[in-house]
């Protein structure tokens, strides 16, 4: 088996655990809980819900499969509703102005962590937690600590019941650029530099690899999906919020790790991040169709979280 057949196996071996806890956990909501749960609406419902964490964790699949982490998301996503809102309320933009303008504010702070992480040497999760404070922070700031109602637009429809083929255009958009960043991934030489860098970095400096400009552009992509990641939250809640999205890169960060990524780096797939954010959804809907309590549910999530980690320590040795 040559190099390139061994990684297409190990990356379709780590997402067939994945997926098959993923059935496993739908096909027992099923089986306990209330007859709406498995409806089409409620699916309907599962795919919106996963849409945020889904976008976002697009971006941090690459932070990680590049040995990185990154903290800060939550407060990125919170910052882009605000920055859209505030775009929208002053009147002098458009839908699409506003977006763009929502979503390059997220690129911009994911520049500015890459550049104080490759370019002055520090830790990854120091500069991100320092920026988790600072960019929520700024959110507040403009918005002066509360929220910012915007005009409706076509930007509030997004993630909105209905659309093309009963599901809405956000859903759409999170799947075209899942199969953008995978295809990124696994099939450019792009992709397999991030995947060197996370496996040894210092290895893919003598073979060539700049590394220090693989993490930029792994940082700046970051921000830009958690920049439309916050485009999905604006279209959710239709207003500029810099005090949502408390905890959120714990959800991404999870996904990820749920989905076979190795915080050692090196590894990592989109289909398997896609898989651990629908694990977590389904938990969480079929709880609460159930009438659990939230605990119930987080001491479920983070039980498998712990368990995937486990998982890929106890994998990393045997290779």
């Amino acid at each position: 088996m040559n190099a390139r057949s061994e990684n297409r196996f190990r990356s379709l071996s780590s997402a067939a655990g994945p997926l098959l806890g993923l059935v496993a956990v739908y096909l027992l909501f099923v089986a306990i809980a209330p007859s709406s749960f498995s409806t089409a609406a409620n699916i309907q419902t599962m795919a919106r819900q996963s849409t945020i964490v889904v976008m976002a964790a697009l971006g941090m699949t690459l932070v990680i499969v590049s040995g990185g982490i990154d903290l800060s998301v939550g407060s990125v996503i919170a910052l882009s509703t605000v920055v859209t809102a505030w775009l929208l309320d002053r009147g002098s933009a458009s839908p699409l102005v506003a977006a763009v303008g929502g979503v390059a504010t997220g690129a911009l702070v994911g520049v500015m962590t890459g550049f104080l992480i490759t370019r002055l040497r520090m830790a990854a999760f120091i500069v991100t937690l320092g920026m988790m404070l600072l960019v929520r922070g700024a959110a507040k700031g403009i918005a002066a600590e509360q929220k910012i109602d915007a005009p409706i637009t076509f930007l509030n429809g997004l993630l909105a019941s209905g659309g093309t083929w009963h599901w809405p255009a956000g859903v759409w958009i999170t799947l075209v650029m899942a199969v953008a960043v995978a295809v990124l991934l696994r099939k450019t030489i792009f992709g397999r530099h991030v995947t060197a860098v996370g496996s040894n970095p210092l290895t893919a400096r003598l073979c060539g690899i700049r590394v220090d400009e693989v993490k930029l552009i792994v940082y700046t992509l970051n921000g830009l999906f958690a920049g439309l990641a916050g485009l999905m939250q604006f279209s959710r809640l239709t207003v500029g919020d810099p005090t949502v999205a408390m905890g959120k890169e714990l959800d991404v960060i999870a996904a990820v790790v749920i989905g076979g990524g190795s915080l050692s780096g090196g590894e990592g797939s989109i289909a398997g991040t896609i898989i651990g954010a629908l694990i977590m959804t389904v938990i969480r809907s079929g709880c609460a169709q159930m009438g659990l309590p939230n605990w119930v549910q987080e001491m479920v999530t983070g039980t498998i979280i712990v368990a995937a980690v486990a998982l890929d320590r106890l994998r990393q040795k045997r290779l």
